[in-house]
């Protein structure tokens, strides 16, 4: 339809995307066209989440990071889980962690794992969900709620692929693709400086959003029975 010279001017781009888009109008989506088969947890039937199935099914295929936004109970870990699912990664395991829930003096271990007497109570050596993960798929619930200070480590596993345990001098190998999820303004918390920039856009390479119930009520009477 049209091409940029390099170096791309981004007004420029900003028009030929424009242009584009009104040649082939977005429309709602056909309830026929085939998506791949959905678990019984799973209820998409409003037309904003028959959409966002169209994302996801685009999306999980590749090993990008992806960033699922919504508030509280939209189902963030339904559709991480969808991710999984439709991947090259399906039979590799799916882990889940909630960032808010590990105690802040456990959660590099729980992220990393630890060896054998690395801290008081460190009473065996422990994989932790990276290792846990690795072939498969690692979700990370809250990840707003994840400290400052671990965030450097969570951005060099990502850019690595390395992990080290607690009390290690050793890094590990990890094939893990990451899948986050946050009800948080993420771009309110860096300017409070709370969470790091350059983690947010090594996460956000992919970004998935979840509408409340309010805005897709189509869903409310099959949720309900």
């Amino acid at each position: 339809d049209d091409y940029l010279a390099k170096p791309v001017d981004l007004d420029e781009l900003h028009v030929a995307i424009t242009d584009a888009l009104q040649l082939a109008p977005v429309t709602d989506i056909d309830r026929s066209e085939p998506l791949p088969p959905l678990p019984e947890n799973a209820i998409f039937d409003s037309p904003a989440s028959r959409r966002l199935l169209k994302h996801v099914a685009v999306v999980a295929p590749s090993d990008a990071p992806v960033l699922i936004r919504g508030e509280t109970g939209t189902g963030k870990e339904v559709v991480a889980q969808l991710v999984h699912a439709w991947s090259h990664r399906s039979a590799g395991p799916m882990i889940a962690a909630n960032c808010a829930a590990m105690p802040a003096q456990l959660i590099e271990s729980e992220l990393f794992g630890h060896l054998k007497g690395a801290f008081t109570g460190a009473v065996d050596t422990r994989q932790g969900v990276f290792r846990r993960a690795s072939g498969g798929t690692l979700f990370l619930d809250e990840i707003g709620e994840l400290p400052l200070e671990l965030q450097p480590k969570l951005l060099r596993a990502m850019e690595t692929g390395q992990i080290s345990p607690v009390g290690s001098d050793q890094s590990y190998a990890v094939d893990t693709r990451l899948v986050v999820a946050t009800n948080r303004e993420l771009e309110e918390e860096i300017r409070q400086n709370r969470f790091r920039e350059d983690l947010f856009y090594r996460i956000n390479v992919v970004e998935l959003v979840l509408e409340p119930l309010r805005n897709r009520c189509e869903d409310t009477l099959p949720l309900a029975r």
